[in-house]
């Protein structure tokens, strides 16, 4: 008897203490900047959409003669951008994943030059396929992708990271364009 009090005792407290844990966690603003949707899907959603009315209204922008050797150097160097940005995260230590803290703020790299060069070799990516493709309607996606990328993601980001960081953020976006 005595030790079925003693364990309904300690039930007891390890629910308290976890509803307490819960409502600390849930009153504090969570270490990460809560994006509407991770970047890459946005990209690839605008993609399929362009892609899917360019088989409704064909509309071509540049002359069939360079769509694919231009699409594939944006590609490439879209590739490049990447690879060179994301090798630059794992030197800092931090995480690429924006659903996840962030630990360091990366400003080397090519993060001396655009605080955003994942989403501007996303973006260069885009059009590569879109010039490939050679569609105007894949084109006009872009503009809704970049709308949300900038409101729905950076400025999320920017938010938390001031939050974060403080005026060592703020010293480095006083520094380093958004985008180039």
């Amino acid at each position: 008897m005595k030790s079925l009090r003693i364990i309904n005792k300690i039930k007891a407290e390890i629910s308290w203490t976890n509803m307490k844990k819960a409502f600390k966690k849930s009153s504090k603003q969570p270490d990460s900047p809560q994006v509407i949707a991770l970047p890459p899907l946005v990209y690839i959603s605008g993609l399929i959409i362009g892609l899917l009315l360019h088989f409704i209204t064909p509309i071509s922008i540049i002359p069939k003669i360079i769509e694919m050797p231009l699409g594939i150097i944006l590609m490439i160097i879209a590739i490049c951008l990447m690879v060179f940005s994301m090798k630059s995260f794992g030197a800092a230590k931090t995480e690429v994943d924006p659903r996840k803290p962030t630990t360091a703020i990366v400003d080397f790299g090519p993060y001396r030059f655009s605080r955003n060069p994942i989403y501007l070799a996303m973006t260069l990516f885009y059009l590569g396929i879109t010039i490939w493709v050679n569609s105007l309607t894949m084109l006009i996606m872009l503009l809704p992708v970049l709308i949300m990328i900038r409101f729905g993601v950076i400025e999320r980001e920017e938010k938390y990271l001031e939050r974060k960081f403080g005026k060592r953020y703020l010293k480095y976006k006083s520094k380093v364009r958004r985008w180039v």
